[in-house]
């Protein structure tokens, strides 16, 4: 009983110690790829990386994680084709992705995932540089321009356009809705202000709608759907052979 005893003490220990040890490694491994991460994307801050699944070890052994969770507190995405200001980037904030079956390829430097979905927003402000925000002359005597932009309820945007005339400025709240085509995001007027619509409706369009392309996003994952929401735009995203590292 005594030699028992011994053995079963000595196999908790061995599988104390192993969960002990898997753990750091998990933590360091971690902390490795979020300094990859931060390089190859040019972060301004370190991201949260998390491994999940247990054991860590047998997976790194056999050079495939299950499951790692992504989280981006800030990024500053590359954009194109914008019809506002043609701001060359766009904040995207909480950017979160889980990405599935990564592999680890040229000696564990380069980890890439079979796929990955994640959420991310985009406020108000940022989405404004898309927009013409400056005046603009689209009729004779008539000025346009998009001075905000907020949630106008039931998934759509508001989007206020003030119209000056003769000097008399008024601003028309129109409720607009918000699309994903490839890698732009649409803003189009549901509706036009009642005191515009007899001038030229294409006019008037090139202000209340406008777009945002955004070309690069973290690892190489894409726009998939977008939503208005209180405080900014709501996206999803996804993507497949998605870089990790390296």
């Amino acid at each position: 009983m005594r030699g028992l005893r011994i053995l079963l003490t000595v196999v908790v220990i061995l599988g104390v110690l192993f969960v002990v040890v898997d753990r750091v490694a998990v933590y360091f491994a971690q902390d490795e790829a979020a300094g990859k991460v931060k390089t190859s994307e040019n972060l301004a801050s370190t991201p949260d990386v998390s491994i999940k699944g247990f054991p860590f070890l047998t997976q790194v052994a056999s050079g495939e994680l299950d499951d790692v969770e992504l989280g981006i507190k800030t990024y500053e995405a590359t954009t194109a084709n914008t019809t506002g200001n043609g701001t060359s980037t766009i904040r995207i904030d909480d950017l979160k992705a889980d990405m599935k079956d990564v592999k680890f390829s040229n000696g564990y430097s380069t980890a890439t995932a079979a796929s990955a979905t994640g959420s991310a927003s985009i406020a108000y402000d940022q989405l404004l540089k898309a927009a013409k925000s400056e005046p603009t002359n689209i009729f004779t005597g008539v000025d346009a321009q998009v001075v905000n932009l907020s949630d106008g309820g039931d998934g759509k945007i508001k989007v206020d356009v003030k119209i000056s005339v003769g000097g008399q400025e008024t601003t028309y709240p129109v409720l607009s809705t918000v699309t994903v085509d490839g890698d732009t995001v649409k803003v189009h007027a549901d509706n036009l202000p009642k005191l515009v619509v007899d001038l030229a409706d294409s006019r008037i369009r090139s202000i209340t709608d406008f777009q945002q392309t955004i070309d690069q996003l973290p690892g190489g994952v894409k726009l998939d759907s977008v939503q208005a929401a209180k405080n900014g735009v709501e996206i999803k995203v996804k993507g497949s052979n998605v870089k990790l590292a390296g």
